[in-house]
């Protein structure tokens, strides 16, 4: 499933249910539990604000399967680009 097919398809109450149980099978395959997907979400705002200013609140975080492989796919929105970006320390 592409990210703009959510979008556009409309979807019955058992596609629905049977999309959320293959995403509780994934996260069981890719043994991700919730705590690690919080933990990750937290990393990843705070690489992402060092570049951009984002909504928080707005961020979807999901895994999808595609075959027999797993994706993480994010959708963050972007307020605004920074220009100046944070320098690395001198070693």
């Amino acid at each position: 499933m592409g990210f703009l097919d959510r979008f556009f398809r409309k979807e019955t109450p058992r596609q629905s249910a049977r999309e959320r149980l293959q995403l509780v099978l994934i996260h069981d395959r890719a043994d991700i539990s919730p705590d690690t997907m919080e933990r990750i979400r937290k990393d990843l705002i705070k690489v992402i604000n060092n570049y951009m200013v984002i909504n928080e609140e707005g961020i979807e975080m999901d895994l999808e399967r595609d075959g027999r492989s797993v994706a993480l796919v994010a959708s963050i929105p972007v307020i605004e680009v920074k220009r100046k970006h944070p320098r690395k320390r001198d070693k």
